[in-house]
């Protein structure tokens, strides 16, 4: 395999990271070990830790001071282009894919096992104030946090309040934004976010 190969096929996965499990062993070869030396940086210059077999983007702008830590669990993934501001609680086998903004404000986030969250998903765990009596980039800041059940379907380009919590089994469509809780097994789509559907309603 030539270098300039393998540089595309990292690139390849960094953007569509689910492709890094079906890797032949040949493949993993490298792969393994390149994606042991990222987290391994990161780990050394951040307070982040990784479960099992995780695969993280190269270009992932992490960021997670003391007091603001970043936790994975096993066999995660974040592909390229996302940002991450501790501090955030992730399950196992979670995927957030290329583009994502989440940061955690001062209560944090927390995301259920099995949660996949599509791409371009703005997730804020803080909000400024409004108050007239000064310019709103002197306000005070408020967290309060967002919850994320386990196996939650994020659309893409969804965005999501501080204060929010997605209950389990939910889905949330393409472009929503949502503003209040998200009931567990709930359909919701548009701006604000409303109730469309219950998932067990379809199930035979």
């Amino acid at each position: 395999m030539t270098e300039r190969y393998r540089a595309q096929h990292q690139r390849r996965l960094a953007w569509m990271p689910w492709l890094y499990y079906r890797l032949k062993p040949k493949h993993l070869a490298w792969a393994q070990p390149w994606q042991a030396d990222i987290q391994a940086q990161l780990s050394e210059l951040e307070t982040v830790s990784f479960g099992q077999d995780c695969f993280i983007a190269p270009d992932l702008a992490l960021f997670a001071e003391p007091g603001r830590a970043i936790r994975f669990g096993d066999r995660c993934m974040v592909a390229a282009e996302s940002f991450l501001h501790g501090p955030i609680d992730i399950g196992n086998e979670v995927s957030i894919n290329h583009g994502c903004s989440l940061d955690g404000g001062k209560a944090g986030i927390r995301i259920g096992d099995q949660t996949r969250i599509a791409n371009h998903v703005s997730i804020y765990a803080f909000n400024h104030g409004m108050a007239l009596d000064k310019p709103l980039y002197q306000q005070g800041v408020s967290s309060k946090g967002v919850v994320i059940g386990k196996d939650v379907w994020i659309g893409a380009r969804v965005g999501i309040v501080d204060g929010v919590t997605i209950g389990d089994h939910a889905v949330i469509g393409m472009g929503a934004v949502v503003t209040k809780d998200v009931p567990a097994y709930a359909k919701v789509a548009g701006n604000p976010a409303r109730v469309i559907g219950d998932r067990r309603e379809e199930q035979p």
